[in-house]
């Protein structure tokens, strides 16, 4: 692809690959920190830069229903959220997978009340993370970009037709300016087919869907959905594959730093795994067999990368940015675990939880969370979950 490179805030750098989608919908509710995803898109769409329909509800709930409406009589639909209103959302956002709407939305994560806080972690995101929804993480501007994008080939591939997260660090990236590749609208084009909903509501020929389901078909409409959702990995691995090689930049699944030779690994989600390759550098620099994973795909889980990318190591320690109030680990870590299971070697796992409420983790505490993971495995202190920084 042929493309530019300018420098452009995270939730600008999402507007504008809605825009290049030709979305033909948005419905969404201002909620901090995504407000400027949305403002944005309203600005387009009244300077008649976004020949679409801009939907200003009353509330996140609101927000995801009219995007049902839209999406059910085949129209290229987008929203945004986080935080709260990814929680308000909830009920709706088992309908909008279980009739397999392939919806697009941004989350910019966000910390759960209380205390009220506008700043980042990814407690949101671990409360809807069995929504149905495909989900996948960003880690900068430019993937934000390109993985928008992506996202609306991979839900609407008429052999996946679900509907389709990414998320992004609140004011991490969603407030950031860094510099990205833009592409002109006739390169997408080439990119994302053009939208056909095969399912489209039609007045001429009306149809019930969403309607209700008694004990003797519900479990098995469960099964299939979610034998469906596990079988879009297929789709998703082939549209990054098709975007790797328009531009040269390739997206997987779990993706590593380091780690091939690694007799330790960190994982982490997000924004704050850049900082931790930072981090590695300077170990590995010393003399230290250490490297990264990251988790780019949440929903559905890849259990097979994942196995491959870990089982040579003998330690694996897990950053969550959530707690699991009550649970024996952070949320990602238990899946994990539960991942890990069936296999007759695997690493021992430490469980470490932080960046809470949008705390920063820095280069330095990622060196001491590895070493202390370490320190815990030399002394069997694996099920431990250890929460970093904490003032006493």
């Amino acid at each position: 692809m042929a493309t530019k490179r300018i420098g452009m805030e995270g939730s600008f750098a999402i507007a504008e690959a809605v825009k290049l989608a030709n979305a033909d919908v948005v419905a969404a509710y201002p909620i901090t920190p995504q407000t400027h995803i949305v403002e944005r898109l309203a600005e387009l769409v009244a300077n008649g830069e976004l020949n679409a329909e801009y939907i200003p509800v009353e509330s996140e709930h609101s927000a995801m229903s009219a995007c049902l409406g839209s999406s059910a009589v085949g129209a290229r639909t987008f929203t945004a959220t986080a935080g709260q209103g990814l929680e308000l959302m909830h009920e709706v956002l088992y309908v909008a997978s279980s009739l397999r709407l392939p919806i697009v939305m941004t989350v910019a994560n966000r910390a759960l009340s209380g205390p009220l806080s506008v700043w980042g972690d990814h407690s949101d995101v671990m409360a809807t993370r069995d929504c149905g929804w495909i989900q996948i993480f960003a880690e900068n501007v430019q993937q934000v970009f390109d993985l928008v994008l992506c996202a609306f080939h991979i839900a609407e591939d008429p052999s996946v037709l679900f509907p389709t997260m990414v998320h992004v660090d609140g004011f991490h990236l969603s407030h950031v300016i860094e510099s990205l590749y833009l592409f002109e609208q006739e390169e997408v084009d080439k990119f994302l087919p053009k939208y056909h909903y095969p399912y489209a509501l039609n007045p001429d020929k009306p149809v019930t869907i969403g309607a209700f389901g008694p004990p003797n078909i519900y479990a098995e409409t469960k099964k299939s959905q979610d034998i469906a959702l596990r079988a879009s990995k297929k789709v998703i691995l082939q549209v990054w594959q098709k975007f790797s090689e328009l531009t040269g930049r390739h997206y997987s699944p779990v993706e590593s730093y380091k780690a091939e030779d690694a007799d330790v690994l960190l994982l982490v989600m997000g924004s704050f795994s850049e900082t931790a390759m930072m981090a590695i550098d300077k170990m590995r620099d010393e003399g230290q067999k250490v490297g990264l994973i990251r988790l780019r795909l949440w929903r559905p889980f890849p259990f097979d990368e994942f196995r491959q990318a870990v089982t040579q190591a003998q330690l694996l320690i897990v950053l969550d940015r959530a707690l699991s109030f009550g649970g024996p680990t952070g949320p990602v870590c238990s899946e994990i675990q539960a991942a890990l299971y069936p296999l007759e070697t695997k690493p021992r796992i430490i469980s470490f939880v932080g960046g809470l409420g949008g705390r920063d983790i820095s280069v330095p505490t990622f060196e001491d969370i590895i070493r202390r993971g370490m320190a815990k495995a030399k002394q069997g202190r694996l099920d431990e979950l250890e929460m970093i920084e904490v003032r006493e």
